[in-house]
């Protein structure tokens, strides 16, 4: 007599940079959080939230600082480099800010 045990199916969807990077936490630093939510089948669409939320989150933000410091596309047509030095540095700090709301937070 063995029993037979089913997981739910899982939501549809790839896991991509936050929704990987979340995983990851909760596996090294919240093990119990991690382990409750992969009995429970609910891990991929925690994960799957998570790394929506923080996929807009970033988008919103990235498109406010650039507006704020004035990275256009007439500045990108002028000087590329300083353009994608720019671009580069917002796309840094939104992250960071990303990761701390919304990956690293529980």
């Amino acid at each position: 007599m063995i029993p037979n045990l089913i997981p739910n199916p899982e939501p549809e969807g790839e896991l991509r940079k936050f929704g990987l990077m979340r995983k990851h936490y909760l596996k090294e630093y919240k093990r119990g959080i991690y382990s409750g939510l992969l009995l429970s089948g609910e891990l991929k669409k925690h994960l799957l939230m998570i790394q929506e939320q923080a996929e807009e989150r970033f988008d919103l933000l990235v498109q406010q600082m650039a507006e704020r410091e004035e990275v256009t596309e007439q500045l990108k047509a002028q000087d590329q480099m300083f353009w994608v030095r720019k671009m580069n540095n917002i796309r840094a700090r939104a992250e960071e800010v990303v990761l701390a709301e919304l990956v690293y937070q529980l």
